[in-house]
């Protein structure tokens, strides 16, 4: 052990050590093998050059995190974990995960090659939405117990669109403490280098997979001022965009954001019309985070009677029901009445057949 000073000696002291250091010019070195092994805080006390004048201080050697408490209380511990860049893990979630009892994982195998790489050989068990209900008990038990329990998605922050949530209700129920960790987040990397509004937006995340619904929360999207943030699996781009291109309108700015941190990331930006161009045969590989501008139509712009009747045409043609379509056209709008006029006007046939 070589330290740099100005002090003529010290003595190292602990309840099982001791130890002289001399000081050589600028150099000291400790004549004892015991500190280098010592496994219990210690603190340095020092006789200053007799030429200068210092204040007393300590140096506490903090000892390995062999006691799993450690510093940390008990309870349960939300740690965020990289979305791709292994390197983008913060230092106290490493803390947090090495002095964990046990590690709740979405994906054993896949968290398993994070905590190999860090050098972290605290227990993983296997918590996903398929047996959620099922670990809640026995998870429940061990925090009851005391213990330290930290959960982990494959990537980001838990219960933001991964497993989580439910967990962290039940803790908060039952009065045990629930710690956020916080670190990567997919929304919010891709938000901050979208080049859209940040002031407001709206985090949708997965859309439901029943058609009906899926619209119905797109429309409410597609009238929002806010920004709005969604995650697309790449096999149901082609479809989202046609959606978004029939409610949000073909202008709407919009970024697809995928493969962040990791070495093909990419940063796609343009118009919907632009982007269902530009991915109708060309499908883009990894989770994508997209991001759509909000509505900038001022709530004084009343459409007249026949663009209402050219949106509804427009729906009908889409594949809608009339009904549908109608609903469609007058979510946000100021003017529904009118619209459900027209729609008896001019389709009150299909409204017929529809009924029957």
């Amino acid at each position: 052990m070589l330290l740099r000073g100005w002090f003529q000696s010290m003595v190292v002291s602990s309840s099982s050590i001791s130890a002289t250091i001399r000081w050589r010019g600028s150099f000291c070195s400790v004549y004892t093998s015991a500190l280098r092994s010592a496994s219990v805080p210690y603190r340095i006390l020092y006789a200053p050059h007799p030429k200068l004048a210092f204040s007393s201080c300590s140096i506490d050697h903090s000892p390995s995190e062999s006691s799993k408490q450690g510093t940390l209380k008990p309870g349960l511990y939300l740690v965020a974990t990289p979305i791709g860049n292994l390197e983008d893990i913060t230092l106290r979630a490493l803390r947090v995960l090495k002095s964990a009892d046990v590690i709740l994982s979405e994906d054993t195998r896949h968290s398993g090659k994070l905590l190999q790489h860090y050098s972290i050989s605290t227990p993983l068990l296997s918590y996903h939405k398929f047996n959620e209900a099922q670990r809640e008990q026995q998870v429940l038990k061990r925090l009851k117990d005391g213990e330290i329990v930290a959960l982990i998605s494959d990537a980001g922050t838990p219960g933001i669109s991964d497993p989580g949530t439910e967990l962290a209700k039940l803790c908060v129920s039952k009065g045990i403490p629930v710690i956020p960790i916080p670190g990567p987040s997919a929304l919010v990397a891709a938000l901050s280098a979208s080049g859209l509004s940040t002031n407001e937006f709206t985090f949708v995340g997965f859309l439901p997979k029943h058609a009906g619904s899926r619209k119905e929360r797109l429309l409410i999207s597609a009238n929002e001022a806010a920004t709005q943030i969604f995650f697309i699996p790449p096999h149901k781009l082609s479809q989202f965009l046609e959606e978004i291109n029939c409610l949000f309108g073909a202008s709407r700015q919009c970024v697809m954001a995928r493969e962040m941190t990791k070495v093909h990331e990419e940063f796609w930006r343009g118009t919907v019309k632009e982007a269902q161009e530009a991915f109708l045969t060309n499908q883009p590989k990894g989770e994508i985070t997209f991001i759509i501008e909000g509505k900038t139509t001022c709530v004084d712009e009343i459409p007249s009677e026949s663009e209402l009747e050219n949106d509804l045409r427009e729906m009908i043609s889409k594949g809608n029901s009339l009904s549908e379509a109608v609903k469609l056209v007058a979510a946000g709008s100021v003017r529904r009445k009118t619209i459900y006029s027209i729609a008896l006007r001019k389709f009150g046939n299909q409204f017929e057949s529809e009924d029957n």
